[in-house]
């Protein structure tokens, strides 16, 4: 016990180094084990990942606490050392620092939180963890079509909440409008094909347009949007090939290429059952008249004389 306090006084710089590295070593401890804790004690999967999230924002700020008051010896010196400190780490750690400010951005602002579906800085995919640096997210697209999972796990600076644009899919209202094309022939019966089209949609839509209509009036409430009408609706277009049917509804924005393909596959199914009184148009070539062609030959002979 004498060596170690004599070996105290004699090296009181590094005595100084370990005793701090001790007291953060502490902290990170009980970080781990409040967060161990709340893991088994709270049930609901939101609000442990909340909690957790909490205890880890609150522990850094507690160390850096202890930090400034740790080197300055003085609480009433915090002020100062927090700017000086700022000052010299703003060059070499500003990409460390906008993630850091992102992520308490991200959190008090709720631009967007674990089970979001969301497209930022080109990725788009369903973030599956928000931390102090990353957000982490399950990729959706690149080579997959439609909205598929990739299989990619994306790992995103939370700075680039402040560099460009955030497409939430699910924030507020978690539906969006989607659309495809029907060609009809020419000499379709073209009411019975738009009531083919319209009664089919609305069966099957039927549970999105009436779960999407009350918090589509609650969007309009808290923002400066016009009303929009969220029930199915056609529009007819005529073109040189055919009458173009354009569908458009609203759909759960993960259900969207299930619902495109229910659709599709009813509406065909229903308009062959009409026995051709509806029909379907693809593109052709008609050829109406091939032009008379003329031919005369003529026979030159050559006499010679002798």
């Amino acid at each position: 016990m004498e060596q170690i306090k004599q070996w105290t006084i004699d090296n009181p710089t590094l005595y100084s180094v370990v005793k701090y590295v001790l007291l953060v070593v502490f902290v990170f401890v009980l970080i781990q084990l409040v967060r161990r804790l709340l893991r088994k004690q709270v049930t609901d999967s939101t609000a442990r990942y909340k909690s957790q999230k909490a205890i880890e924002i609150v522990g850094y700020v507690v160390l850096i606490f202890l930090t400034v008051s740790y080197f300055t010896g003085n609480i009433r010196d915090f002020t100062l050392a927090i700017g000086l400190f700022s000052a010299g780490v703003a060059i070499t750690l500003q990409e460390l620092i906008l993630s850091i400010a992102g992520s308490l951005y991200i959190f008090v602002v709720k631009v967007y939180k674990p089970g979001d579906r969301i497209e930022i800085n080109g990725i788009k995919g369903d973030v599956i963890d928000v931390d102090s640096i990353y957000t982490t997210m399950m990729e959706i697209g690149q080579w997959v079509s439609s909205d598929n999972y990739s299989g990619r796990i994306v790992k995103l600076s939370n700075s680039f909440v402040f560099k460009g644009p955030i497409y939430n899919y699910s924030s507020d209202f978690p539906f969006i409008w989607d659309e495809f094309n029907i060609p009809i022939k020419y000499g379709s019966n073209i009411e019975l094909a738009k009531s083919i089209v319209i009664e089919i949609a609305s069966k099957i839509l039927s549970e999105y347009t009436a779960n999407s209509k009350s918090q589509w009036q609650e969007v309009v409430n808290k923002y400066y949007i016009e009303d929009a009408q969220v029930d199915p609706t056609l529009a007819i277009t005529l073109n040189d090939n055919w009458i173009q049917f354009n569908l458009r509804y609203i759909v759960d924005y993960k259900k969207r290429r299930l619902v495109k393909h229910m659709l599709n596959e009813e509406i065909h199914k229903v308009i062959l059952e009409t026995n051709r009184e509806v029909e379907l148009a693809s593109t052709t070539l008609e050829l109406i008249k091939i032009p008379e062609l003329s031919v005369e030959l003529k026979n030159n002979q050559t006499h010679a004389n002798l």
